[in-house]
């Protein structure tokens, strides 16, 4: 039996990008937006979450990409190329830096550019206008596991010890 798709849960999730990497925060927010992680999901239909990101301002990148990483525009006019670097992007526009990776990760669809584009939400300091809409005591989504961060620990708390 298929799911009409009529009667769509939507959860509100809440993603804080401090000291993450772009694209792998990109890439764990990219599903909950198109849902799936639901099993009712269906690629024709619109069943994804909202997801609302704070601290956009302090994601990282690995290697030099700081300084070479080129995001390209054109204004519609003759000669019209722009381009900017990484680290002149996080000072202009730093929501605009995951905006773009995360939305890079989605087919390019009607779905995307009506219903799922709209659902994300990217702010630079730790303050949004959601609170109401997210539980009470709602905390961030786990940061993903990046050993040169230092401060996650692969399932071992810090008291484990060798033993030897």
């Amino acid at each position: 039996m298929s799911f009409p798709g009529r009667s769509v849960q939507r959860a509100w999730h809440l993603v804080d990008a401090s000291s993450q990497t772009v694209g792998r925060l990109a890439s764990s927010v990219a599903p909950l937006l198109k849902g799936k992680h639901k099993p009712t999901y269906r690629p024709n239909a619109d069943c994804g979450d909202y997801v609302v990101i704070v601290n956009a301002e302090k994601v990282n990148f690995t290697g030099k990409k700081w300084k070479e990483k080129l995001y390209r525009w054109h204004t519609g006019y003759p000669g019209g190329l722009k381009q900017r670097r990484a680290e002149e992007m996080l000072e202009r526009k730093p929501e605009n830096i995951l905006k773009k990776a995360i939305l890079g990760m989605l087919s390019r669809n009607n779905l995307r550019h009506k219903y799922i584009e709209p659902r994300l939400k990217i702010y630079t300091g730790p303050e949004h206008p959601h609170l109401s809409q997210l539980p009470p005591d709602v905390t961030p989504l786990p940061k993903h596991p990046r050993n040169r961060r230092g401060d996650y620990h692969y399932g071992f708390n810090e008291s484990y010890k060798a033993e030897e």
